[in-house]
């Protein structure tokens, strides 16, 4: 199996060096000198990390097979992704937005919408979902509002606060 681990941005420089949106809790152990990954959406399969550094707090990668800026920019919002083993994958309460997405989102026993994407942020993480009405919401991905996510049975258990539901059908009546 495969995980996202990170996305190209810009260049960076006219060494071939490109700024990486991190996806993942250890960029040192997977942008270190040696590493390969995947690339999804771009013009290789993989690439090879020559080196990396932090500028602040954007991460930096250089890869041994882009030698200048022009073919860094070939690579732009290309995906990067690692190849997991069982041993890496953990019984924890972590979860990967590949694994989130395409859920059903159950609320006292009913289909109230279906996971469209996981919005990682500082301060904590937000699910987004697509409700019946097709309206887009969004939840914070705490245990207090999401008790349960069931992989097998492809179903997350949602406990909202009070009004999160209907909040965005009340909108869409008073513009009829």
């Amino acid at each position: 199996m495969r995980l996202q681990v990170a996305r190209i941005g810009k260049p960076h420089g006219i060494r071939g060096e490109v700024t990486v949106q991190v996806l993942t809790d250890v960029p040192d152990e997977r942008f270190a000198p040696g590493e390969v990954l995947h690339v999804i959406d771009g013009p290789v399969k993989t690439l090879t990390v020559s080196k990396s550094r932090w500028n602040k707090t954007i991460l930096l990668v250089a890869f041994e097979e882009i030698k200048d800026r022009n073919t860094a920019e070939t690579l732009r919002q290309a995906r990067l992704e690692i190849e997991v083993t069982g041993e890496e994958e953990s019984e924890s309460d972590e979860w990967y937005e590949h694994e989130l997405v395409d859920l059903k989102v159950m609320h006292e026993g009913t289909q109230v919408g279906v996971i469209t994407a996981l919005r990682t942020n500082p301060a904590q993480d937000l699910l987004v979902f697509e409700d019946n009405n097709g309206e887009e919401i969004y939840l914070p991905f705490v245990d207090e509002f999401v008790p349960d996510v069931d992989l097998e049975a492809g179903t997350l258990t949602i406990t909202p606060p009070a009004g999160l539901l209907q909040l965005n059908q009340d909108d869409s009546e008073e513009e009829k």
